[in-house]
């Protein structure tokens, strides 16, 4: 999938016109982009549009319009864009009540390598998390975590011939598991091996 450049972007006025569009396009776009794991986690497969929003939006918070802003922007986020042999996503581990969150967050260290995807034919693979920078420590773990999902070629090839996807975690303080996922998610996926 081929990563943003400053010429891929709205500037700040164009993208203030087409701010609600666009957002409306990127809803649709997540829903099929959208796992939800048991009660309390979420991950999120990115893409290059879901990327763009991102920067839109840092954008136009910041008030960044220059081009070495702009750089450091694309820096910062083209990474999190599938690079056609894996899935990245934003990992969320989910609690409303800010007592219940940091007890969970302590009781679920290395949650987020405990994240796996799998294609039918094959074993699990499990989520690279937090290339960017170190999230969690030995006490707790963060409530969002980026990750990776590193396909070999035969796997590739396997989700390319419409095989079924599954997706969970195996943490020994939260386990679940979606052994297939809805169609409409697969083919997302599919997409963005190319």
């Amino acid at each position: 999938m081929q990563k943003l450049r400053r010429e891929d972007l709205f500037t700040l006025e164009a993208y203030s016109a087409e701010r609600a569009a666009f957002r409306e396009k990127l809803i649709a776009h997540k829903k099929d982009r959208r796992v939800q794991l048991g009660e309390h986690a979420t991950l999120n497969f990115e893409d290059r549009l879901t990327i763009q929003y991102q920067i839109q939006e840092m954008l136009r918070i910041e008030r960044i319009f220059e081009a070495a802003g702009i750089n450091e922007e694309l820096a910062a986020y083209n990474p999190l864009i599938p690079d056609g042999s894996n899935w990245k996503a934003t990992f969320m581990v989910e609690y409303e009540e800010v007592e219940e969150r940091r007890a969970a967050l302590e009781r679920l260290v290395g949650i987020e390598h405990r994240v796996w995807a799998r294609v039918d034919g094959f074993p699990p693979v499990f989520a690279i998390a937090d290339e960017d920078m170190q999230r969690a420590t030995g006490q707790k773990t963060s409530a969002v975590h980026f990750l990776r999902f590193e396909l070999t070629p035969p796997m590739i090839a396997a989700v390319k011939q419409g095989v079924g996807l599954g997706i969970g975690i195996d943490h020994p303080a939260y386990r679940y598991a979606m052994e297939c996922l809805p169609d409409t998610i697969r083919v997302a996926l599919m997409e963005d091996l190319d």
